[in-house]
């Protein structure tokens, strides 16, 4: 088997994955703004982070996964420096701050969940780490490279650009920097336009604060990042990942901060996922576009044609190289769950499927059969590349169809090869690709579905209005499910 290989976002070429600590990785995800709830853009990085840490774990790497709470300071952007989202939001929703926070946190929860995604090893909140970023603007200061105005606190991004290649990571030039920034809030405070906010002072009106050496105030978005994977993975660790959107300015900052802090770029291999377009356009409030994964799971955007369920979503997403823009549209997903469909029943026949030693050994089959489950392997040790995982599966879905309708038989394949090609197809079904069963789920929302209707025509009955009760038992009965009154008063329904 080859070697795993990782596409490094800092140097723009694919390099040996090799870990700080021999058999151990340190990885360090941006995780959510807990402002709102997630949408369909969100679901893209964790699913594919979840995914990279499910294969280093399966090549016996013990992985510390951290993934943070962004809870309090994350500015959306710098001209709105000063404007707490999750303040904000907390006036709109008439709920405290934190109990904002800990409703999209629960659901932000819930979410991954459903996508069948591991937790992280550890999950820190920006709010639980005041006194850590204080500690490293301090650092930062005594350094000279930030500097208070106003019970703010800015890194001067100049000043570090004489001596570290500020800009490296996203590809941007200083000196664009420097014309193409905007007139935004509170740059006259700011030696330079392009500086970015370390600590911010907090005006009256504003709800999250904290006591610090520069007055009352909140942190910057950035330097939550740097605070939190210091502490949990050190001063220098293996991956940081994200999305490409983060890559300038929050990826940027960070390596900035963190190299004055601890004297070295914070993480050696920088992944980013691409994103995540709907019908060739960006998602944006603006377009109409963004749909959540609440209304995805239940089909309520009026862009969706039908709900997809958590299992479609994450189908659709290993579909596409993590590297790779990803369109979304109602026939790519309702594709996705074909595919997934007809992948889980091959998956199901081959756990049922028995050597049978009656006849003879297929030997080029055979090494057909091996030959797909080893370029799996190679493919995802060649940066993650689950799209071409898939392509081997469906060939090895092929002939595992094959053997259902008789155009092979089970004694094709020796008694080796099948336990192999089973333990390997198990292995990055349910394992590496996180995919589940979600037909328990479907006979759920049926018996919920059959429960609704016999509360509907119990009522319909109530009101004598047995023209609806009729109709209902009727066309129950014609898609197979017999409905029946019991002499207690209670219906039962059978299915033929």
């Amino acid at each position: 088997m080859s070697s795993l290989k990782v596409h490094n976002s800092y140097t723009r070429e694919k390099e040996l994955f090799t870990p700080i600590t021999l058999g151990y990785v340190g990885m360090y995800v941006c995780g959510p703004t807990v402002s709102g709830e997630s949408h369909l853009g969100h679901a893209r990085p964790f699913i594919t982070f979840d995914f990279i840490y499910r294969y280093l774990m399966h090549l016996n790497y013990k992985v510390r996964y951290v993934r943070n709470i962004t809870d309090a300071g994350h500015f959306e952007e710098e001209g709105r420096e000063a404007e707490d989202k999750i303040s904000k939001k907390a006036v709109i929703e008439k709920l405290e701050p934190m109990e904002l926070v800990q409703k999209y946190t629960n659901l932000f929860h819930w979410a991954m969940h459903q996508f069948n995604n591991l937790d992280p090893s550890i999950e820190p909140t920006a709010t639980g780490h005041i006194v850590e970023q204080i500690n490293m603007i301090n650092t930062i200061i005594k350094d000279g490279y930030a500097y208070e105005v106003n019970g703010s606190v800015y890194f001067d991004v100049k000043k570090y650009a004489e001596k570290y290649p500020y800009g490296k990571l996203s590809g941007r030039v200083l000196d664009d920097l420097l014309e193409t920034t905007r007139d935004l809030d509170n740059q006259d405070e700011k030696h330079n336009k392009q500086d970015f906010a370390l600590w911010k002072a907090a005006p009256p009106e504003h709800i999250m604060r904290w006591t610090s050496p520069w007055g009352e105030g909140f942190p910057g978005w950035h330097i939550e990042c740097s605070a939190m994977s210091k502490k949990y993975l050190g001063d220098q660790f293996d991956i940081h990942g994200g999305g490409m959107d983060l890559q300038f300015p929050h990826h940027e900052s960070e390596i900035a901060q963190s190299t004055i802090c601890n004297h070295k770029i914070p993480a050696r291999y920088w992944l980013h996922n691409n994103m995540i377009t709907i019908n060739g356009k960006k998602m944006g409030k603006s377009y109409n576009n963004v749909i959540k994964l609440t209304e995805l799971f239940s089909g309520s955007h009026p862009l969706l044609m039908q709900a997809y369920s958590p299992m479609t979503i994450r189908f659709f997403i290993l579909q596409t190289h993590y590297r790779s823009t990803l369109d979304f549209s109602n026939e790519a997903l309702q594709a996705a769950e074909k595919g997934l469909k007809r992948l889980w029943e091959a998956y199901q026949l081959l756990l049922k499927l028995d050597f049978d030693p009656a006849k003879e050994i297929d030997e080029k089959i055979e090494e057909q059969f091996y030959s797909y489950c080893r370029e799996m392997d190679d493919f995802m040790n060649d940066d993650f590349n689950t799209a071409k995982v898939l392509a081997n599966m469906f060939s090895l879905v092929n002939y595992i169809n094959s053997f259902k309708s008789g155009a092979l038989e089970n004694a094709t394949l020796s008694a080796e090869c099948f336990a192999f090609v089973k333990n390997h197809f198990k292995s990055y079904v349910e394992n590496i690709l996180g995919l589940k069963d979600e037909s328990g789920q479907e006979q759920d929302k049926l018996k919920g579905v059959l429960d609704l209707l016999v509360d509907i025509r119990k009522d319909a009955r109530s009101k004598k209005d047995y023209a609806t009760s009729d109709k209902i038992r009727k066309q129950l009965e014609q898609l197979g499910i017999l409905m029946k009154d019991e002499k207690d008063g209670k219906v039962s329904y059978s299915f033929e």
